[in-house]
């Protein structure tokens, strides 16, 4: 089992930045690899997308609304993806979740979740 914990949410002006983070870590054992790690999110009454996704052999994937706005990046060291998020819009306001695909543990592979961290972006 693996456990992922985000943080850096909160309320935040438009045109202001945040920056999250999250950070893998196993329950029991430790982890071997993880294929990929990003952020999704989910906006009140909408499915939750992807937001950008950072993959082992290096693609970075950003969904088109935070192109040029947001940049992911990856501490494989420290299992831990981040995201810096810059001119923040109202329209990024969500719940921003953590999410890790490929996490091998022992002999299998599995996708986690985070638990989610508010971020607001109003005057």
């Amino acid at each position: 089992q693996v456990q992922l914990v985000e943080s850096g949410g909160g309320l935040v002006q438009p045109g202001g930045s945040l920056r999250l983070s999250c950070a893998a870590s196993a329950v029991s054992g430790r982890i071997y690899d993880i294929e990929s790690m990003g952020w999704y999110r989910q906006a009140p009454g909408k499915q939750r997308v992807s937001v950008a996704m950072f993959a082992n052999n290096g693609i970075i994937n950003y969904d088109d609304s935070v192109k040029g706005r947001f940049t992911i990046s990856r501490d494989n060291l420290k299992n831990s993806v981040y995201l810096q998020m810059n001119s923040l819009k109202p329209e990024d306001t969500a719940v921003y979740y953590c999410f890790a695909a490929g996490v091998v543990t022992g002999s299998q592979a599995s996708s986690y979740w985070g638990q989610g961290t508010q971020v607001t972006v109003r005057s």
